[in-house]
């Protein structure tokens, strides 16, 4: 190799200039060629064929859906006070009662004998009594013939003072006798009350939902009285507990109408209304509810209490108003009808820059934009909306009149 001979290095750094310059031309080439592409491909299509709905004019109702189950009015747990072996039970699941029917009854063997051992008791204590009263009389004879003697000279005042308190000793015990024949009493009273409880009596007038004993079996109420039956005060009238989440209960209030649908009668709606909305939150998982109470009529007895049932509470009811379909406050039109105004960002990219602002909140009703055909092409249409049961939605302000078509969906393009 000769001193003439170009260095290898000297050779790549002289080239790379020219190389950076190509592929920077080969990217602007191929970016035009897939702008070119897509104009040429719009251009091949026809315009677009858009689904429209009218403008209504009528009635809105906006509902609160909530879940829940179906309970008895009033409901009693029937328990007992005593332990014992249950004996015998006198009625079923389902049964009709009468209040102070009897429902069971405990073995009351050891029950009695703690009666008739309270009653020995209550004697033994009124002997006493006896022989305190007795032990008085003969201390006031003895007091009073010392007395006597004693304004003749032959009764120390030493013997008188010991007389006088004999006399008063045996007024304590005589009252003391007295005050243990009541206590004696009170006893064998609890005793007879205990004993009268052995027989397990309805507390209503209702029907049977729960039965949870059998006889021979053993029942214990040392530190709380178990649950022996389930009452159910009427059918007739029942009440749905549902749970209305924190972001509905704003507009809920004692008073409101309400349906409701359960399972086991398909697509019937059953009536209701709100009695009571309760402050207190229920949090379950992470979720806020509140318990609110429907007033249920179920004179038929189709419903059961425990059923799931889904209610549909009428928070407002809006007479005569322009009704705007949701499905065109969601429609945003496809920017290809103005190809002319848009850029090679657009052309590469077709959903560059078609990101809606957000709605405008204003005075509770929102701005939105509706679109309609003008001349073949969609045209914007600011409206101001109110309510909404999901499906329309009140127009409140806005340029548009009941039966005016707005777009809702493209169906699609014409073929080339």
């Amino acid at each position: 190799m000769t001193n003439e001979s170009p260095d290898i290095h000297t050779l790549l750094a002289q080239s790379t200039p020219s190389r950076t310059r190509i592929i920077i031309i080969a990217a602007v080439l191929l970016a035009l060629g897939a702008a070119a592409y897509l104009f040429m491909r719009d251009e091949g299509k026809g315009a677009p064929t858009f689904v429209t709905a009218p403008v209504e004019r009528g009635d809105l109702t906006i509902t609160v859906t909530a879940t829940g189950t179906l309970a008895p009015v009033n409901q009693v747990d029937v328990g007992s006070e005593i332990s014992g072996t249950i004996e015998s039970v006198a009625v079923d699941f389902n049964d009709r009662v009468k209040r102070g029917q009897v429902l069971a009854r405990i073995n009351t063997d050891e029950q009695r004998a703690r009666v008739v051992q309270s009653q020995a008791a209550l004697e033994v204590a009124r002997a006493r009594v006896l022989q305190a009263e007795a032990t008085v009389k003969e201390s006031e004879l003895k007091l009073k013939r010392c007395e006597t003697l004693a304004q003749q000279g032959l009764c120390a005042p030493q013997d008188m003072d010991t007389l006088n308190a004999a006399r008063d000793r045996a007024l304590a015990d005589a009252a003391s006798a007295r005050a243990q024949v009541s206590q004696t009493k009170a006893t064998l009273n609890a005793e007879q009350s205990r004993l009268s409880k052995a027989v397990i009596r309805s507390p209503i007038d209702g029907i049977v939902l729960k039965r949870a004993i059998e006889p021979g079996q053993t029942v214990a109420a040392s530190l709380q009285a178990p649950v022996l039956f389930t009452l159910a005060e009427s059918l007739g009238q029942m009440e749905l507990r549902v749970a209305v989440d924190e972001a509905d209960i704003g507009q809920v209030r004692a008073g409101q109408k309400a349906t409701f649908t359960v399972d086991a009668y398909g697509e019937r709606s059953f009536p209701a209304s709100i009695n009571q909305v309760r402050l207190a939150p229920q949090n379950a998982a992470g979720v806020v509810s509140y318990e609110t109470i429907l007033a249920v009529d179920n004179q038929d007895l189709s419903l059961r209490p425990g059923m799931t049932a889904t209610a549909r509470i009428v928070v407002d009811e809006i007479r005569d108003a322009l009704l705007l379909p949701n499905a065109a406050l969601r429609f945003t039109p496809p920017l290809t009808q103005a190809k002319e105004q848009r850029g090679i960002m657009e052309q590469l990219f077709p959903r560059w820059g078609t990101r809606e602002p957000r709605a405008k909140v204003d005075g509770g009703n929102q701005q939105k934009k509706v679109w309609l055909l003008k001349d073949e092409q969609p045209v914007a249409i600011t409206v101001r909306t109110g309510a909404s049961d999901g499906r329309m939605t009140q127009l409140v302000e806005g340029e548009l009149q009941a039966g005016v078509q707005l777009l809702v969906d493209v169906a699609g393009g014409a073929a080339r």
